[in-house]
């Protein structure tokens, strides 16, 4: 791959990954609009660029679980966890046929329509729960793993299914990244057995991969603090009305 096109891929991973905007449905749409695609390797890096990312914004929150692996918050995250990967094994063989790109605009519709809604419901309800609730998390767990689906935002999903069940806007947000750790994590581990299994010979431009790693890291640690802020504000709509143009889009092109 060219230079250019990785640290594009790089700055559209970092941006999307964390933004309400789905990371895999832009890079489906940048690999049919540029008839070039993300290699599993390059896709390795990008999404380690991203999980450091989540390390470097929520190291403290990480730091209390890595201290406490049985606390509740730990507990709550593993409870989340598992509905997102049943409906992943279960849906799997759609995705597969969504990633072609048929589906896309209508996943970015969906996304959109997700989005205004928690944000009209939002401005009438006021979140008493301090801290996320089993109930709470096993939602958001739900609403992650229906976003595997290209154009279904992963953050979008996971922080509005918090907020519609009236978690706080802080803690959800929080919870949010911190439920994408072992979701990337094992993204990252099934990617690299499929190379290994594969027994692809990986031919890579090493500047182009360092360059999108940089950019990807440094780009998804300033979305994940700016997605922090306009969570507590509930400010999503301009984020539909995107959703909306590049759904458009999708659909013409």
């Amino acid at each position: 791959m060219q230079i250019l096109f990785l640290v594009v891929l790089g700055v559209v991973q970092g941006l999307t990954e964390f933004l309400p905007v789905s990371s895999s449905g832009h890079l489906v749409l940048l690999g049919r609009w540029f008839g070039v695609q993300e290699t599993l390797f390059v896709s390795i890096l990008l999404h380690l660029a991203t999980f450091f990312s989540v390390i470097v914004c929520l190291r403290k929150e990480i730091w209390q679980l890595i201290k406490h692996p049985f606390s509740d918050n730990a507990i709550k995250l593993y409870i989340a966890t598992i509905p997102t990967c049943i409906l992943a094994l279960i849906l799997m063989p759609l995705v597969n046929k969504a990633f072609m790109g048929g589906a896309l605009g209508f996943c970015f519709l969906i996304s959109a329509i997700v989005l205004l809604s928690t944000d009209i419901v939002s401005k009438k309800r006021v979140s008493v729960e301090k801290d996320i609730t089993i109930k709470q998390a096993i939602i958001m767990g739900v609403s992650q793993g229906l976003a595997i689906f290209p154009g279904i935002s992963r953050s979008g999903a996971t922080i509005c299914g918090g907020i519609l069940s009236g978690a706080n806007k802080e803690q959800t947000a929080k919870f949010s990244f911190l439920m994408s750790l072992p979701i990337i994590l094992l993204s990252l581990l099934m990617e690299i057995y499929e190379i290994s299994t594969a027994g692809q010979v990986i031919s890579v431009n090493v500047l182009g991969l360092v360059l999108a790693f940089i950019a990807a890291f440094i780009i998804g640690t300033l979305s994940i603090k700016m997605m922090l802020k306009v969570t507590q504000k509930t400010n999503f709509r301009w984020f539909a009305f995107y959703l909306i143009l590049v759904a458009i889009l999708s659909f013409v092109f």
